[in-house]
């Protein structure tokens, strides 16, 4: 009998790795690479609007990114800064906006400008964004356990009501789906400190194309990968 195809994601990850390789096979700085991965995530993101696809998440930078070169991270921030300053036209197109992370190391203007984005967005119906900017995984679940302790030390909560169900409640996407696809481009085969609770059972595509070169077809490809997987969860 012939597996039955399983339904479009309802939520689709993407780790968008490869920005600075893709310069460095053209002879151009790595911060070229990381401005046409910014050119893409606009491509795919609006794609994924016109798909249906709910929920998108993308790994924008990590907690582990302030390692690199100053100048790196400074033009990474001035990329989303551009992002933020545009985002009034995805709000039009009626996609809601989340910036998942610590936000407290970012310069003030940037949070300044994801408040006015998450608040703008927030009556939107249509695809949600999640981008994670300072994000890690293993950091988002160490926040979650400080506020639960923190929480039954003030009697809040008592030590026994915590469960799975609550403890997600405490995290950065609260109220949302976990991740059913993650996607890695640029031959990479990590998860990289990215969504660990989240990403459970999520099936896994990993694809040789740096992020700069990922286009709809290749997202269309991981798609049908995903939907003619066998996902039982544990069970037979």
């Amino acid at each position: 009998m012939p597996q039955q195809i399983l339904p479009m994601p309802e939520h689709i990850a993407i780790i968008m790795d490869g920005n600075g390789r893709w310069a460095k096979k053209r002879g151009l700085p790595r911060t070229m690479g990381h401005k046409k991965g910014a050119q893409v995530f606009g491509d795919i993101t609006r794609y994924c609007q016109k798909i249906g696809v709910p929920y998108l998440t993308v790994y924008a930078f990590s907690t582990e990114n302030w390692k690199r070169p100053q100048e790196e991270v400074d033009a990474i921030m001035d990329l989303m800064r551009e992002y933020l300053k545009d985002a009034r036209r995805y709000e039009q197109e009626n996609v809601r906006t989340f910036f998942i992370g610590d936000k407290s190391p970012l310069a003030d203007d940037i949070k300044d400008m994801i408040q006015r984005v998450e608040e703008g967005s927030s009556q939107n119906t249509g695809l949600t964004v999640n981008v994670a900017l300072n994000y890690g995984g293993r950091n988002e679940i160490m926040t979650a356990v400080q506020r639960i302790a923190k929480e039954v030390e003030d009697n809040k909560i008592k030590a026994n009501q915590v469960n799975e169900q609550l403890f997600e409640t405490y995290l950065y996407t609260s109220g949302q789906p976990d991740p059913d696809l993650i996607i890695r481009p640029s031959g990479e085969h990590r998860i990289s400190n990215f969504l660990l609770w989240q990403c459970a059972y999520s099936e896994f595509v990993y694809m040789d194309v740096l992020w700069p070169d990922f286009t709809p077809k290749h997202l269309d490809e991981a798609i049908l990968a995903y939907r003619n997987r066998d996902r039982r969860f544990g069970g037979i």
